[in-house]
Formats: C-alpha cells, structure tokens, sequence
C-alpha cells in the first residue's frame, strides 16, 4: 500500500484508532463551541410578561359572552312575559332592549370602562 494507512504497518492496528482520535477531537471542539456560543435567546412563543393575565383571546371572548347573554336574557323574558300576560310584541321589544342595554353595559363593566365599585363597608362609618 501507499503507507498513509493509519493502522500501522500491515493493517496490525499498532497506531491510535482513528475513531478515538476523531472523538477526542469531537469533543474538543464541542467545548471550543460552548464556550463561545453566546447564551440562547428566549423562546418567543414562551409570554413571560403576560403569563399572570388572560390572553386577547380570552378577554374577546368574555366580552362578546357578556353581550350575547343580556341580549339572550332580554329577549327570553320578553317572549315569557308576552306569554304569560298576552302583550304579544311589547313585552319581547321592550325587555330585548333592555337586554341589549344590559349587554352594553355589562361589555363597559367588564372592560374596564367603569371603576369598580367597592362593596366593603367603612368600618369606621364615614
């Protein structure tokens, strides 16, 4: 043969392994990279700022529940009452619009639009 043979002479395998060589030269070159690799950047799916509060979608869907409910609620009650007292269409327009009233102001409530109330009493009296 040409003698580039790393085994040694006859194939005998008297040299180093070219497998241990290339993995100590791997890991070599495994620590050379960790060590200058600068630190990973955070995963941007990940949403450290707001994982205490409720997503976009969240918030959406609450609102638009809020609304759906006191227009469902108004309308119901309305077609009830017209029922009950035989008011056939006066009963369902006035109590739907107050259901949509209800759902708009529920939507405002919710959203932030209002203050909140504080339902505590002053333990002082004042």
């Amino acid at each position: 043969m040409g003698g580039t043979d790393p085994r040694g002479e006859g194939g005998t395998g008297q040299g180093p392994a070219p497998d241990d060589d290339l993995s100590a030269r791997l890991k070599r070159l495994e620590t050379q990279i960790d060590r200058t690799r600068p630190p990973a950047a955070p995963d941007p799916s990940s949403r450290s700022g707001t994982s205490g509060g409720p997503s976009s979608l969240g918030i959406a869907m609450r609102l638009s529940t809020e609304f759906v409910a006191g227009v469902l609620a108004g309308g119901f009650l309305g077609w009830g009452c017209d029922r009950l007292l035989g008011t056939k269409p006066w009963g369902l327009i006035v109590l739907l619009v107050l259901g949509f009233a209800a759902g708009i102001y529920n939507v405002m409530r919710v959203s932030g639009y209002f203050p909140a109330t504080d339902t505590k009493k002053d333990p002082t009296g004042s």
